[in-house]
């Protein structure tokens, strides 16, 4: 890994405007990583790397690089290999992740109160406790992580991290209460009501979206982001059909070969899979297969029926067969999507959601209620860990602008 990370380093050409930069959502230094790097200077990289970015630890792992900053590398455009950042990102953030000391400013007198402890939340915990804030988060689940801990597959994320991010938020002295869903006892307004100055939702898009079709009910019919949390507690058999060909998809077909199947095949309505392609290829090398045009009308005690699609010459869906094929499969798994919990929206006056369930903010993050903000997917809609880091960063910094505090150098 070293030498194989010192290489990567040394190809890289500087550039005065970098594409990879500019390709990554939360606009990563990767030139100055990469410069500092060179030189040796490892803590400073890592400090870069964490200051801009808390997640990167995370990001170097789960991130579509190919799509964001190696697949923008000048490099690739050449038709030469792009710089492997990922990599190097990895090494220095790993390191760093557990050599960050905090050194907050002065207390400000203000106290946040942050629901959800996934990457959104964490995010605007560690930026407002640095500022001097005094931070509480609520969390419905017994672990912090949100989707760090009860989406992604462990071995794409070892769940080490997540316990680094514990002790990251105790030396911060961020308050973190487990095992309290705001919305349901506590309210948004006993939280206003207590003294917290500002609030902030980080709680995610972890409701699974129905597709609507007879037999969802079934006993033998689950729902990925439901799988993904515990599936040694979900039988799957032998043969799995999923349902759907995006990212959580991936993770699911790769997941039940993992506890017992032997055979998980994809079914996609097109030949568009929303995928990253490193998800499908890591995927088909696990031995799942994606089977594309299969339009799913419903869900039997044998496995899903589908109406098989009826392409036209560019590739495009133009209709579908009238005749149902039946698939066989022990178990079916859907995966089309995820939209946030409304609990919140239920129980506090005034805050409001757009027809997809998603938060609405303004330009400040702040919600519909003054004082409340959001970020993450509960705003942005099932996206990436760097997309929520990206805008869980502009929230903090207008929390701290609503609360009239000094953001932290």
């Amino acid at each position: 890994m070293s030498l194989h990370i010192i290489e990567e380093a040394h190809r890289c050409l500087g550039c005065k405007k970098p594409l990879c930069q500019k390709g990554c959502p939360v606009s990563t230094p990767i030139p100055e990583v990469i410069r500092l790097f060179n030189e040796r200077r490892m803590n400073e990289a890592g400090e870069l790397l964490f200051s801009n970015n808390p997640m990167s630890s995370v990001c170097s792992l789960v991130c579509n690089h190919a799509a964001q900053c190696e697949g923008n590398c000048i490099l690739n455009r050449k038709g030469e290999a792009p710089v492997h950042f990922s990599a190097i990102e990895s090494y220095l953030s790993d390191i760093y992740l557990d050599r960050v000391k905090f050194a907050p400013s002065p207390p400000s007198g203000k106290r946040v109160a942050v629901i959800g402890a996934g990457p959104a939340g964490i995010t605007v915990a560690l930026k407002l406790a640095e500022a001097g804030c005094e931070v509480t988060v609520f969390e419905m689940e017994s672990s912090i992580g949100g989707v760090l801990e009860y989406g992604i597959p462990s071995f794409r994320l070892p769940r080490s991290y997540v316990d680094r991010f514990r002790k990251l938020l105790d030396a911060a002295r961020v308050s973190v209460r487990p095992n309290t869903a705001v919305g349901e006892s506590l309210h948004i307004g006993d939280l206003m009501r207590d003294g917290y100055d500002t609030v902030f939702i980080g709680t995610g898009a972890g409701r699974a979206k129905k597709l609507g079709t007879p037999g969802e009910a079934r006993a033998n019919v689950y729902f990925g982001v439901d799988y993904l949390k515990m599936p040694e507690a979900c039988p799957v058999g032998e043969r799995v059909a999923v349902i759907g060909a995006g990212n959580v998809a991936m993770d699911v077909a790769r997941t039940v070969l993992r506890h017992g199947a032997r055979e998980a095949r994809i079914y996609a309505r097109s030949r568009n899979i929303s995928a990253s392609m490193d998800e499908v290829e890591y995927t088909k090398l696990d031995g799942a297969e994606i089977v594309c045009g299969k339009l799913i009308q419903s869900i039997g005690e044998d496995g899903p029926l589908f109406k098989d699609a009826l392409f036209d010459e560019e590739g495009k869906v133009a209709g579908y067969s009238d005749e149902l094929v039946q698939e066989l499969a022990d178990t079916t798994i859907i995966c089309v999507s995820q939209t946030p919990k409304n609990k919140l929206v239920l129980t506090t006056p005034g805050l409001k959601s757009d027809d997809r369930g998603l938060l609405i903010v303004d330009e400040s993050c702040m919600t519909t209620v003054p004082g409340v903000f959001a970020a993450g997917d509960v705003v942005l809609g099932p996206l990436t860990v760097v997309h929520a880091v990206e805008n869980a960063k502009r929230a903090a910094s207008a929390m701290l602008d609503y609360m009239g505090c000094t953001e932290a150098s």
